[in-house]
Order: structure tokens, then C-alpha cells, then sequence
């Protein structure tokens, strides 16, 4: 953590399994996990939360976010990842999964310039192996939710959804 800039990893924790990018409500994209062995057995799921952040700075050399100076103010309910979206096992003899991050996960208003009141949507994918025991990790996906034309205007702090941390 250099210059006084914090990195969202280390804000929520959790770096090593925790990626974070910017992105609109409506976008989705799918990506394929490669474990490279057998994962006949294996479960996969995913499911997402929306927190509020109440400010977001940004370097303005990189254009990276900073959370040094953030504070998570509230949520929306958490939600399962199913049907189409959900993880798909391809192959499980070579161990290939497809993952999706779904459009929609936040719905509500957004300020144009991203700084004030942030919803960031946290996805985690998580799996769990056949060995016995059993073992399960999760990566977590954490995807600021960019203002787009078809989005209200306005502070998600005042969706009906929103729920305030309690201080």
C-alpha cells in the first residue's frame, strides 16, 4: 500500500482472490476457469451482493480507485446466481468452468460521475472439490457499477432495497 492508496482487496480483504473492475449495470461477460485436472464431483456456485460505498477517489495517474478514505454505508439484499448464468461445468475431464458476471446486479440510480454513494456489486464463485475432506474456496469479483444512459440518475441510497448499516 503505497502513496496512501488502498486497493479494494485491501479494503474489504481478502487479496489474493479478489478482482475488481468497473463496469455497467447492463453488461455481462463469461470467462472459463481452468483447473487443469478432473473436477468430476465437483459443485460450483455464485452468488452476488450490492454494497454502498459513500465515496470513491481515484489517482489520477492510473485512474485506479482508492478506498483509503472509503466507508461501506449499506446494502442491497444478496441474490443466488441461477439459470442461465450460473456456473456450467464444460469439461469436467479437463476441468473447464464457465463463469458468468450477469447483467442487472444493481438496478437502481446512479450519480454520472461514480464518486459519491458507489454501488459495488461483490459476486463470489465458489467451489467445492470431491476429496475427502472436502475442500472449497471462492474468488471474489467486485464490479463498481458505472453510470450508463439508461440508468435514473440519482443516490442509491434512496432505492426502496437499500438497507443503511446500522452505526
Amino acid at each position: 500500500m503505497g502513496n496512501g492508496v488502498l486497493t479494494f482487496a485491501q479494503f474489504v480483504g481478502g487479496a489474493d482472490q479478489l478482482i475488481l473492475k468497473q463496469d455497467f449495470p447492463s453488461s455481462q461477460s463469461s470467462l472459463i476457469y481452468n483447473y487443469n485436472q478432473d473436477i468430476s464431483g465437483w459443485t460450483f456456485e455464485a452468488d452476488y451482493q450490492v454494497i454502498v460505498v459513500d465515496s470513491v477517489a481515484y489517482d489520477r495517474y492510473t485512474g485506479e480507485p482508492n478506498f483509503a478514505n472509503s466507508t461501506v454505508i449499506g446494502s442491497f439484499p444478496k441474490a443466488e446466481i441461477s439459470g442461465p448464468t450460473a456456473p456450467v461445468v464444460q469439461d469436467a475431464a479437463t476441468g473447464l468452468v464457465k463463469f458468468t458476471i450477469p447483467s442487472g446486479m444493481y438496478t437502481g440510480p446512479l450519480y454520472p460521475d461514480a464518486r459519491k454513494n458507489v454501488p459495488i456489486a461483490v459476486l463470489g464463485f465458489t467451489w467445492t472439490t470431491a476429496d475427502t475432506p472436502t475442500q472449497t474456496a471462492t474468488h471474489r469479483w467486485a464490479v463498481v457499477q458505472s453510470y450508463e444512459p439508461d440508468v435514473t440518475i440519482g443516490d442509491p441510497t434512496t432505492d426502496p432495497n437499500y438497507t443503511a448499516l446500522a452505526t
